[in-house]
């Protein structure tokens, strides 16, 4: 996932939800619709959120330190799992609290036609958001399912603003739908309704973003697709005989570390054996650019050692079970 496409899909929603904020706001003035509260304590919070995006993917770019040999690369995935939290707690959890409260103590929506007004215009400006976030996000998806897409891709920001973006705007409906209710009954309570759908609705996407980037944070392995690319790679059949056993570590969304222990001809000479490694590692990063921490191990493939069990932690010259589960 190119942080370019990344960062105009972040700008597009920043732009169009600070834009709604304002509105939102001004109408829960006029009106004193806790939906329009909520809808504008929401938009404020993504707007927060797409800066924190920001700031994630700019922090992320540092070159590598002694401290930090692997460089930042995972900056992005701290700030996306913040970006979870604030929209738990300042969008989820506070439009909650307000619909609970306008639940127990009603009052009518004054001058309807702020609300309504607002809520037309930004289902306009964040359908604009969700339009580019898409568009950027079908250049990478291939013939992935969106749920797919969003589970399995290394950069966090595209599946956040798409979450991000569609939890918006059906929140824009469900506010619709209350204030509209709300208006139709006299009674102030399908308002509050509509409030506490909304906080449901951001707590849920909340959960599944948090979900998402925790386990980039603990490590992914590269996709298989890659995985397979990079096995190819690595036997060309002469010195380099087969894999005995690999493994794969996302040290950010652009940057992959590969570490394998390969089979080796008995009778090779170290310099053949270098020479090989070597061969090996360009081969890699032609096939998958993003391959750029590669450490290959030679040993000797020992049938009887492969024998003595599946696990190649417990026998390190048997090959890997499942070479494609990484």
């Amino acid at each position: 996932m190119s942080a370019s496409g990344g960062t105009r899909a972040i700008v597009a929603a920043l732009g169009a939800n600070l834009a709604i904020a304002v509105s939102k706001f001004v109408a829960f003035a006029f009106s004193g619709s806790s939906s329009m509260l909520a809808e504008g304590v929401h938009s404020l919070a993504d707007s927060g959120n797409q800066f924190l995006l920001l700031i994630g993917g700019k922090k992320a770019q540092r070159e590598a330190t002694p401290q930090h040999p692997f460089g930042y690369g995972r900056e992005r995935y701290i700030y996306a799992f913040l970006v979870s939290i604030v929209l738990f707690s300042v969008g989820g959890m506070f439009a909650i609290y307000e619909g609970y409260e306008k639940i127990n103590h009603p009052h009518q929506v004054e001058h309807w036609y702020w609300p309504v007004g607002v809520l037309l215009f930004a289902i306009i400006a964040e359908g604009f958001s969700f339009r580019t976030a898409i568009k950027e996000s079908n250049e990478l998806r291939g013939k992935l399912s969106w749920s797919q897409f969003i589970r399995r891709a290394k950069a966090p920001e595209l599946p956040v603003v798409l979450l991000e973006d569609f939890g918006a705007l059906i929140g824009l409906v469900l506010a619709l739908l209350g204030v509209g209710l709300a208006l139709l009954t006299g009674d102030g309570v399908w308002d509050g309704i509509g409030t506490v759908c909304i906080g449901v609705l951001l707590v849920l996407i909340a959960l599944v973003l948090a979900a998402e980037t925790k386990s980039l944070l603990l490590g992914e392995a590269a996709g298989v697709e890659e995985v397979k690319k990079i096995e190819a790679a690595i036997v060309d059949g002469d010195t380099v005989t087969g894999i005995i056993h690999m493994r794969t570590l996302h040290l950010g969304p652009e940057e992959l570390l590969v570490a394998a222990k390969i089979a080796v001809q008995h009778d090779d000479t170290a310099a053949e054996v270098a020479k090989a490694i070597n061969a090996a590692e360009a081969r890699i990063r032609t096939a998958v650019p993003i391959a750029r921490v590669i450490y290959l191990e030679p040993d000797i493939y020992s049938e009887a050692e492969a024998a003595k069990g599946p696990n190649p932690e417990a026998t390190p010259g048997g090959p890997n079970p499942h070479p494609a589960d990484h």
